[in-house]
């Protein structure tokens, strides 16, 4: 039998409920999991602790084998900047898979900023919910000239899939899937919010209870997932209008909308809490 690859010291940020989960799920594997902990909750530190994840400075970052960026999209080319002054100090380069939900232009500026420090970013993203909450499971996708190389982040709660050999695939499928997915959640949530400001809301509920039985018990699990998470969605619809700006106005001018509708339900969250609990009203069984 072939040896096995030696395992990797891999630089997981952040360990979010997303972050963390594939920091245990590459725990498991035999990987070395460190994130970075500065600044981060108690309840971060608890979910790295109980990952495996190790807390270490940016220099320790940037000298492990693998970079793995998991973050809230609109902080990802942040990560880049604040990582590129320790990766270009290193004669060995880290291979950087960015599997946030950004749209392939934005990729391609960051893959362009990171070949400045001689490094290679390989285009991944996350479908699927956090490795090991779900029966569904989540896929690593990956796209670029050094996707194989990323490969050897496959688990089993996550495997990898190559969509591509250029940087711009894995986003491209991710902002066509999140689009679906997370758009549809969105536009059901601006209507149901605007039943309860015409009055109708509990006729809404009972037609779609009675007619659209699928829809909306999909929405009865999706919405309450969908609100403490609107913060991060509001980025990704932005990404996903300019996504679609170049070749479709309209359509990015729909996505531009739905990064309003999540942002105002994330200072929701924030504040009083009185839309998500018309939502949470809306789609409660009737």
């Amino acid at each position: 039998m072939a040896d096995q690859p030696p395992p990797l010291r891999i630089a997981l940020i952040s360990p979010g409920a997303m972050g963390s989960a594939l920091g245990a799920a590459l725990s498991a594997a035999g990987h070395t999991v460190l994130t970075s902990l500065t600044g981060r909750s108690a309840k971060s530190r608890a979910r790295a602790e109980a990952a495996g994840m190790l807390d270490a400075d940016d220099a320790t970052l940037a000298a492990c084998d693998t970079i793995l960026s998991v973050l809230p999209p609109g902080d990802a080319p942040a990560l880049v900047e604040r990582l590129l002054p320790h990766i270009a100090a290193r004669a060995e380069k880290p291979l950087f898979v960015d599997a946030n939900a950004l749209s392939p232009a934005t990729k391609t500026a960051l893959a362009a900023r990171l070949a400045t420090a001689g490094c290679t970013l390989v285009d991944g993203a996350i479908l699927g919910p956090p490795p090991g909450t779900s029966p569904r499971g989540a896929v690593l996708l990956l796209s670029g000239a050094a996707a194989q190389d990323a490969t050897r982040l496959a688990t089993v709660p996550c495997p990898t899939r190559i969509v591509g050999e250029t940087v711009g695939g894995a986003s491209a499928l991710k902002m066509c899937y999140g689009g679906i997915n997370k758009g549809v959640a969105g536009l059901a949530a601006a209507l149901l919010l605007a039943a309860e400001r015409h009055g109708i809301a509990d006729a809404l509920k009972a037609e779609m209870a009675e007619h659209m039985p699928d829809l909306f018990q999909r929405y009865q699990r999706r919405i309450p997932d969908m609100m403490p998470k609107a913060y991060r969605w509001v980025a990704e619809m932005q990404e996903i209008s300019a996504f679609l700006a170049p070749d479709d106005a309209a359509g990015a001018e729909i996505y531009q909308g739905l990064a309003g509708v999540f942002a105002t339900i994330a200072e929701d969250v924030a504040g009083d809490g009185k839309a998500c609990a018309v939502l949470h009203r809306a789609i409660a069984a009737p």
